[in-house]
């Protein structure tokens, strides 16, 4: 079974700077695309970051120059460096992977827990 496992949020103030980490368990037998989401209260979902498996990236506006999105060596990891935080980076950031868990499956999307990470100002 095909799992999403993040850590790294936490409480951080304003400036500061925090690594949420995310790895695929379960060995799939082969990962696309990884993003990053967040979903700050009374909010909808949006996208924070992707890379692709050529390691190709995008960053929304509000977090480009501040977050750095990368892959492990492995290929299943994805990091996402967040620095010069804001109070408006408060979310429950989330992993998202496009993967095949077999040879024979077709591309699903595949998301992880979620982390809190709490900017104070």
């Amino acid at each position: 079974q095909v799992q999403l496992v993040e850590s790294g949020g936490g409480l951080v103030q304003a400036g500061g700077s925090l690594r949420l980490s995310c790895a695929a368990s379960g060995s799939p037998f082969n990962i696309n695309a990884m993003a990053w989401y967040r979903q700050a209260p009374g909010k909808q979902r949006e996208l924070v970051s992707t890379i692709t498996s050529s390691d190709n990236t995008n960053y929304a506006d509000s977090v480009k120059g501040r977050f750095t999105i990368a892959r492990g060596n492995a290929k299943n990891t994805v990091y996402l460096q967040m620095n010069s935080l804001k109070p408006e980076d408060t979310a429950v950031y989330y992993c998202n992977a496009r993967l095949r868990v077999y040879w024979y499956d077709s591309w699903r999307d595949y998301w992880g827990q979620g982390t809190q990470v709490t900017v104070s100002s």
